[in-house]
């Protein structure tokens, strides 16, 4: 059974997300604030963690960057409507995606579960490796390199990075969603082109003038191999 830790100060949030996921048949773990929040994190061990950016002691952005720095767990944040900047800086700190509240029961659970989905795959993983230039993959440990050094990737970006080292042609952003999410039920473009800022400034030597992950004008992004 998958385990989930859930972050949110307001108790009805809490217990609505609880409800919804523990009818899904999964293991929910709640905390109310940042700080027992990585304390639980650091202690046990979750498949997915379901995290408010708004919290009363740290915020939800430091608390992704915190637990990002010793964990790949994958992380689902809620912001509000209006938090497009909270969106970016959960990407940069290590978010792998995020819901909007008011959110639906259909999307929570659909993007929870595509995260989960996407996370039994990447353990079931045959042993195989990706190259493209100096950027290569190991697909059975989850590692990325690029000319001989780890890249440290939240589990949405290695997908996005191995997706676009598949084949040398352009992706669009459409393409390299569904390859990362694996159901039909995807993040919009926003989504992709925040995680394809965070590749950038992980994996090229200046984000501003990328040479690895090259823009495709009115199509999307390709990696460069050579």
């Amino acid at each position: 059974m998958s385990r989930i830790l859930v972050v949110d100060d307001e108790e009805t949030i809490r217990d609505a997300v609880r409800y919804l996921l523990q009818a899904e048949g999964l293991e929910v773990v709640c905390r109310s604030d940042g700080t027992s929040a990585l304390e639980t994190a650091a202690q046990d061990e979750f498949d997915l963690i379901v995290l408010d950016v708004m919290l009363g002691d740290i915020s939800g952005i430091e608390v992704a960057r915190r637990v990002r720095s010793g964990n790949d767990v994958p992380i689902l944040l809620l912001t509000a409507r209006d938090g497009e900047a909270d969106v970016v800086l959960g990407f940069e700190a290590g978010a792998d995606d995020y819901v909007v509240k008011p959110f639906s029961k259909l999307e929570l659970v659909s993007r929870a579960r595509a995260i989960l989905r996407r996370r039994e795959l990447d353990r079931a993983a045959p042993e195989r490796g990706l190259r493209a230039g100096d950027v290569s993959i190991d697909l059975l440990r989850h590692e990325a390199f690029v000319a001989g050094r780890p890249a440290q990737l939240t589990p949405t970006e290695l997908r996005i990075l191995s997706t676009l080292a598949e084949e040398d042609r352009a992706y669009t952003r459409r393409e390299l969603l569904e390859a990362a999410w694996d159901t039909s039920f995807v993040p919009d473009d926003r989504s992709c082109d925040g995680h394809i800022a965070n590749l950038r400034r992980k994996i090229e030597d200046d984000p501003s003038k990328p040479e690895r992950i090259l823009t495709v004008r009115g199509v999307g992004y390709r990696l460069r191999r050579s």
